[in-house]
């Protein structure tokens, strides 16, 4: 029973290595109708790959500006709000925010053009969020190279004039508030001036009521309001004629607002030297296209030839000798 066994299974593996050699014989005897379909399936790959849309693109890397790119900005900040409360690091931060966003949204709108263009912009290296990488897809290296560049300045100078307009809106902030601190300190010290000829005209009088004439107090320090009546009436109209002619006297606060509003009605910003990034990589000219792929393209070409002149083949000889049963 056992003898007979491996028989079978031996019978059973000589079919199967038959039916392989066959197979493959098969294959062999129409190797020209599988040559002609791998030639045809390259003819029709080369003919793809003359009529495929090219696909290069160019990257660059950018990141925050640095202090030198932004100080057109940070030297006005520094005349509007004084330099302690400048924060150039946090200007930078800013600047490349803002930078991102509008690039963004550059590229959202680019993306639902009618004829959409594929610029991107994401992190450099995952899980940080600077640098940040910039892409360009075009139909040419040069042009994905030029085009990207042309983008980032255009998102650049957007950005500039964005900072320029927020330092124009801040410089006339600042300058309505330092006039407002002006005039607050030009009205108190013209209601001292008054105070004090109030003060002194009242010490005429009573000076005068006294009967005072001649000082009877040689020391004016020592005397108080209700006691400078004594300086007597020709001093005191004197004094009067003196104060009222006078000019207002400021203290230093006043001095010092005046300049910074001197000060910041001269500056005049210059968005040339405002910039919201700055290259850590420029836009490179790629070597290679993205696709078609030529030696992938035509590798396929041939695979599927080979396979689909094989089929072909092995049907064609399975259908003429088909013998339907009686």
């Amino acid at each position: 029973m056992t003898h007979n066994d491996n028989k079978i299974v031996r019978v059973n593996q000589d079919s199967e290595q038959v039916d392989l050699i066959g197979l493959l014989l098969q294959l062999w005897r129409g190797k020209w109708v599988i040559a002609l379909f791998v030639a045809l399936a390259v003819v029709i790959s080369g003919l793809y790959l003359s009529f495929a849309k090219e696909k290069w693109t160019s990257t660059a890397v950018i990141t925050m500006p640095d202090i030198g790119q932004i100080t057109g900005y940070t030297n006005v900040a520094i005349i509007l709000y004084g330099d302690a409360k400048v924060d150039i690091n946090d200007i930078q931060q800013r600047a490349i925010t803002r930078f991102s966003g509008a690039f963004t949204a550059l590229s959202e709108t680019l993306q639902n053009q009618a004829s959409p263009e594929n610029l991107t912009i994401d992190a450099a290296v995952r899980g940080q969020s600077l640098p940040l990488k910039v892409t360009y897809q075009s139909n040419t290296a040069k042009n994905a190279q030029q085009e990207l560049a042309k983008y980032i300045q255009q998102i650049d100078e957007q950005i500039a004039n964005e900072l320029n307009e927020d330092l124009a809106m801040n410089m006339k902030s600042r300058v309505s508030e330092l006039e407002a601190s002006l005039i607050t300190q030009e009205k108190i010290a013209q209601e001292q001036k008054d105070l004090r000829i109030q003060q002194i005209t009242q010490a005429l009088t009573v000076a005068n009521e006294s009967g005072i004439k001649a000082p009877q107090e040689q020391q004016s320090d020592n005397l108080t309001q209700d006691s400078l009546f004594l300086l007597g009436s020709v001093a005191l109209e004197s004094m009067i004629k003196n104060e009222s002619s006078r000019p207002l006297v400021f203290s230093d606060v006043y001095y010092k607002t005046k300049q910074n509003l001197l000060d910041i009605q001269r500056i005049k910003p210059d968005p040339a030297n405002i910039h919201g990034y700055r290259y850590v990589m420029k836009p490179t000219e790629p070597i290679y296209r993205d696709s078609p792929k030529r030696s992938l393209t035509l590798l396929i070409a041939v695979m599927l030839g080979v396979v689909v002149g094989a089929g072909v083949v092995l049907v064609r000889n399975a259908l003429r000798h088909y013998q339907p049963r009686a």
